[in-house]
């Protein structure tokens, strides 16, 4: 397609070659042999979500993949699209690609290349093999129904505006992505598209976000990474707790534990409720627990210094600044340890108050929570309920998964329904 023919016509056209809509066009060429797919991005560089997820490696999906992996909008709807393509389906449709994966922590896949790239060259390449025409650097400005058909406004990024044309096609479908990582391309310009043909918007917030601390207490632990429990109490709801890895970091906090929990932070900020948030650094002790475990130090190892008995614990860095915080002599032998100083150290160590500020914001965050109302979608085909002809996949959908793959298995479960949908369109 060249820009200065401003009458060029498809008949599908995605808005968005990111995982969701390039896995889209493979899908719907699959389905619609004979077809004119063409596929549209803003970003002068495809794939740079892809390229950049798990530092560079790209978590494809999960080998355990539920509703409950998911937070936003429906359960139900969730269910649906996700059991029409799976986790299993997606790990034999990039193996059809020659991407082979192997399982890590936590079950997430990744490439047996541990490169991102692999990824992106394999579903790039497959697109143009089906004939896929992938057009970068060309911005959707506007669509407009009209007639039973879409037209398109173009702008081709970096080039004259008479370079500037329109895109006829009777298929639409928006994978735009949401606000997240906005130095890839993403600029939330798809929800102004949603918008304008009829769909309505949830409040957007950054999620899979590292979150920020006031105070001075994560200054000295940069570097430390350790298993938790984080606990959110937010006002009017019941508590949230996440369980996983956290990395102590010079701004306030990060690992899959807070990412996953940043989400509910920021949501119980955009609803307005107070909320609080407090780790355990003994995840799998409650206070009695704990307690029980100190005691039994204090009778094996009486003479011990504290703070080398808490390395049975703690890393020996949170163990120092602990004690410092509480005010307890970490060269004080275990037996010298008062009931009163014992058990105000078992509970900061079961319950300490992290004093969130805010979060890294959407430059950090890998996924965006809000976007369009699932219940504006047809769980069958992706349709929309607002607007025929018109499709949404991915991360524009108000859908988010916790860390661990969970957001690209979204991405090509949407974009298999999609397609399904779009194919029965053009069935004699």
């Amino acid at each position: 397609m060249s820009l200065d023919d401003p009458s060029f016509v498809a008949d599908v056209a995605i808005v968005g070659a990111g995982a969701a809509g390039v896995a889209t066009a493979i899908f719907a060429a699959r389905r619609c042999p004979g077809r004119t797919v063409l596929a549209l991005d803003g970003a002068k560089k495809l794939g740079a979500k892809i390229l950049v997820s798990c530092g560079g490696r790209c978590n494809v999906t999960n080998v355990a993949v539920t509703p409950a992996d998911f937070c936003g909008g429906s359960p139900h709807v969730i269910r649906r699209v996700l059991a029409a393509f799976t986790a299993e389906q997606t790990v034999a449709f990039f193996r059809e690609l020659g991407v082979t994966m192997h399982v890590e922590e936590y079950g997430k896949l990744f490439p047996d290349t541990n490169r991102a790239q692999t990824v992106l060259d394999a579903l790039v390449g497959e697109a143009k093999r089906l004939g896929v025409r992938i057009l970068p650097g060309r911005r959707v400005t506007k669509i407009e129904r009209r007639d039973g058909c879409f037209e398109i406004g173009v702008d081709a990024a970096g080039l004259s505006s008479d370079n500037r044309g329109s895109v006829q096609s009777r298929i639409v479908v928006l994978a735009t992505g949401g606000l997240s990582l906005p130095k890839t391309g993403s600029d939330g310009g798809g929800y102004a598209l949603a918008q304008r043909l009829g769909h309505s918007l949830v409040s957007t917030t950054p999620a899979l976000v590292p979150l920020t601390l006031d105070g001075d207490f994560h200054a000295a632990l940069s570097g430390i990474a350790h298993e938790v429990t984080l606990t959110l109490l937010v006002e009017g709801c019941k508590p949230v707790r996440v369980r996983g890895p956290m990395l102590w970091t010079h701004f306030g906090m990060s690992g899959p534990a807070v990412l996953d929990a940043s989400r509910h932070w920021h949501h119980a900020r955009l609803e307005q409720r107070g909320v609080s948030v407090c780790v355990s650094f003994l995840p799998d002790d409650d206070f009695v627990s704990a307690e029980e475990k100190l005691l039994g130090l204090v009778s094996l190892q009486p003479k011990v210094f504290l703070r080398n008995a808490l390395a049975a614990f703690l890393p020996v860095r949170l163990a120092e600044e602990l004690l410092k915080k509480l005010g307890i002599d970490g060269g004080i032998g275990m037996s010298q340890l008062t009931r009163e100083a014992r058990r105000a150290l078992v509970r900061a160590m079961l319950e300490w108050p992290m004093a969130v500020r805010d979060s890294r914001g959407y430059s950090h965050a890998e996924v965006t929570a809000g976007g369009v109302p699932l219940g504006e979608v047809d769980p069958c085909n992706m349709a929309s309920r607002k607007c025929p002809g018109l499709y949404l996949v991915g991360e524009i959908l108000d859908v988010d998964g916790r860390i661990g793959g969970f957001n690209f298995q979204w991405a090509w479960s949407s974009a298999w329904v999609a397609a399904r949908g779009i194919g029965r369109k053009f069935e004699p």
